[in-house]
């Protein structure tokens, strides 16, 4: 009951667009199903399937990193929805393409994703009032974490009892829907959800961000931590398997952390609304450097399960008070941008991880958990220490006010 009435304080826009987020997220599994499909039904070799994969990797993080230029400049309701027509139609006709026509339209369907991403951020950032996004973006990453606990087994039923053809045809029919639902959900006129904000004479995006040294220093610290995070999707795997681990254990640890994930992260994004942010973040990057650290001295069950209750931890205190600090940082002519930069560097580990912490793996097994924790650590303990610049613009701290506030539009 107090989950619910959490939700309800949250704008109706935002609830809307969390509620959006999980449709889509429901049948956007093709990701997960990518490299199977390639080497599979499409025949290629792994070196095949891996520069694919890695150029559509390489869209997704740059329209994550660029999505927010084109919000501010024509309407982040304007790029979303041109970015799920793009993506979906792209996603839907892949199954009928030819190899070769692959190396271009995987990369155009991710950035357009990329640009969708960063757009719903930005949407969230300009329905809610400064200082009380925290269970906004809680929200939002709750229904997209219950979708990622639907969608894979989905996915994995419709492959099996159809093909994999089917799961491209399904996630792009998904993403045009969504399309459709946020046309209709988002008002198209006079509100701050289409609306450029145009400031004559305002600072570009690099003296916005000088003027706050605090943002800068959080953003390289998501970027370093991002690839430290999303070790547990590629080198994890394989050290608990050298370890004796089955994959069984693995796809457990991972329910787990989705869970917990999915029942806490909201209610602590509402308990800690009056905490100040850079030190919620700081604490929880510290917790993803001390999950890698219990892997040091060994890889049994209990150093795994103790090293992903860490993790987990530290996701629920960084990820969403991370990114509703960047929307309080940010000016109205450039909140789009900012929540881009967010955006870019929070899922940089994707193409990141994979190759730097394999090659590390692979030279030297033995160091890699240390420079997670180092990374990570490092990461945490200069984001507490920024508190401490003076500058422009400070923390914003919310005072206690009523929750429901009216939202634009």
């Amino acid at each position: 009951m107090r989950s619910f009435g959490i939700v309800r304080a949250v704008p109706r826009t935002v609830r809307l667009l969390a509620f959006g987020s999980f449709l889509n997220g429901v049948v956007s599994f093709t990701f997960v199903y990518l490299f199977i499909y390639l080497t599979g039904p499409r025949g290629l070799t792994v070196p095949q399937a891996g520069v694919i994969a890695g150029v559509g990797g390489i869209g997704l993080v740059a329209g994550n990193f660029t999505g927010g230029w084109f919000g501010d400049h024509y309407g982040h309701r304007r790029m979303l929805l041109t970015g799920s027509l793009v993506s979906g139609t792209a996603l839907a006709t892949l199954p009928v393409l030819p190899v070769a026509a692959m190396y271009g339209v995987l990369p155009l369907a991710q950035y357009a994703a990329g640009v969708v991403r960063a757009a719903n951020a930005a949407l969230v950032a300009v329905s809610v009032p400064e200082g009380g996004r925290r269970q906004s973006f809680a929200l939002v990453r709750a229904g997209s974490n219950a979708a990622f606990a639907v969608g894979p087994p989905l996915g994995a039923l419709i492959a099996a009892h159809f093909s994999y053809d089917w799961l491209f045809v399904a996630d792009g029919l998904g993403t045009l829907l969504f399309a459709g639902y946020a046309s209709m959900v988002l008002p198209a006129h006079g509100t701050a959800h289409n609306r450029p904000v145009r400031e004559p004479g305002a600072p570009g995006l690099w003296r916005e961000l000088r003027a706050r040294p605090a943002v800068l220093v959080l953003l390289a610290a998501i970027l370093c931590v991002d690839l430290v995070y999303r070790q547990q999707y590629s080198t994890l795997p394989v050290f608990l398997s050298e370890h004796g681990h089955s994959a069984q254990f693995y796809g457990w640890l991972l329910s787990v952390n989705g869970g917990l994930i999915l029942l806490l992260e909201l209610p602590a994004a509402h308990a800690l609304r009056r905490r100040a942010p850079l030190s919620i973040v700081g604490t929880g990057l510290l917790l993803v450097g001390l999950g890698y650290a219990v892997l040091i001295p060994g890889s049994g069950a209990l150093f795994a399960v103790t090293m992903m209750a860490s993790l987990t931890a530290g996701e629920i205190l960084y990820k969403t008070t991370a990114t509703a600090y960047v929307a309080d940082q940010a000016p109205a002519h450039a909140q789009g941008r900012f929540q881009s930069l967010y955006a870019g560097a929070s899922i940089s580990g994707q193409v990141l991880a994979p190759p730097i912490g394999g090659a590390l793996y692979a030279a030297a097994p033995g160091l890699l958990w240390p420079a997670c924790a180092v990374l990570a650590g490092g990461a945490g303990a200069a984001v507490l220490a920024v508190r401490r610049l003076r500058g422009p613009v400070r923390e914003v701290v919310p005072a206690p006010a009523p929750e429901r506030q009216a939202q634009p539009g």
